[in-house]
């Protein structure tokens, strides 16, 4: 018998053997340990065992939502009467900070890619529409970094039009983790995929969450299959601190990394440093922004402590 509150989700809740059940046979993982390597964000952890359990479902049902969305398209044509431009399938995928966003975007970009069909996937961040840290100084919100007011919204905007009415060759920013800053002259270049993938923080907000623009289209507008990674937040502060400390020991030992002066401070001062920036910056956003987000999605992967997703929920 259902409880109440399962029988009012707007989701249905899998375990992960009963998700893994949803993959076919015939659709055998392509990948390899290497090739799965080179999908790992900084210090994340994915077994192949996990990605033909997990993953491997996800890309097919990403598949048919894909066609149907083709089939609609078609729809459209043949009641206009006249052939339309395609416009790319686009995902989203948002979540905390050290959740494992990136890790979950470049495998689905990998696993979409190897589709029969062939499509031609792009993924961006929208960390490169974040203000430069010249801006955000000015502006007086170098301590609000990553809250919706720290992106050039209108520019995410007008990607995000251009990239839907097909105009080739778009050029998005393209942010440095190293010296925390959008790298001026860089770009990524988006030539009219078939599959979009978007990861950020804010991919899920709408114009409620932009009360400047409310009136007007957002992000999860263009969206057509969002996903949010989410996991307690004890886990997800564990999961900071041991990265900022691996961090500390590789990463800022370089000049040219914005928190190279902490290299050197004693283990016991990162630990305190990290527990600071977490509280002060990334518990509000995930509070106030993010979080209230997770809702919205058409797919939650829930993480448990070991990073290994336990719950998937599907909207129904």
């Amino acid at each position: 018998m259902k409880s109440a509150e399962s029988r009012l989700s707007p989701f249905f809740e899998f375990d992960v053997d009963t998700w893994s059940t949803f993959n076919h046979k015939s659709q055998k993982l392509r990948l390899t340990e290497e090739e799965l390597a080179g999908c790992l964000a900084f210090n994340d952890r994915l077994s192949l065992e996990e990605v033909n359990r997990v993953y491997q479902p996800l890309s097919r049902l990403l598949y048919l939502y894909y066609h149907s969305r083709h089939d609609r398209s078609t729809v459209i044509q043949q009641f206009l009467g006249k052939s339309i431009e395609s416009a790319p399938f686009i995902i989203s995928i948002s979540g905390s900070v050290s959740v494992g966003k990136t890790t979950t975007a470049r495998l689905l970009h990998h696993l979409l890619s190897a589709w029969p069909t062939g499509p031609k996937v792009a993924l961006i961040t929208t960390d490169g529409y974040l203000y430069p840290n010249q801006v955000l100084e000015e502006k007086g919100i170098m301590n609000k970094k990553g809250f919706p007011v720290s992106y050039d919204v209108k520019s995410l905007m007008r990607f995000l039009v251009d990239v839907k009415d097909g105009v080739r060759n778009l050029h998005v920013p393209v942010y440095s983790h190293l010296s925390y800053d959008v790298i001026p002259g860089k770009y990524t270049l988006v030539d009219r995929p078939d599959i979009l993938i978007i990861e950020g923080v804010n991919v899920l907000q709408n114009g409620a969450d932009y009360p400047e623009i409310r009136n007007r289209v957002f992000i999860s507008d263009f969206i057509d299959f969002s996903i949010y990674v989410d996991a307690d937040e004890d886990n997800l502060i564990r999961w900071y601190i041991d990265r900022f400390l691996k961090l500390r020991e590789s990463t800022f030992d370089d000049p040219q990394c914005y928190f190279h002066r902490y290299a050197r401070i004693p283990e016991d001062e990162a630990v305190h440093l990290a527990k600071f920036i977490w509280q002060s910056v990334n518990h509000p956003n995930l509070v106030e922004n993010i979080l209230p987000c997770r809702g919205r999605a058409h797919l939650i992967l829930r993480k448990g402590h070991d990073h290994a997703i336990e719950k998937v929920f599907l909207r129904k």
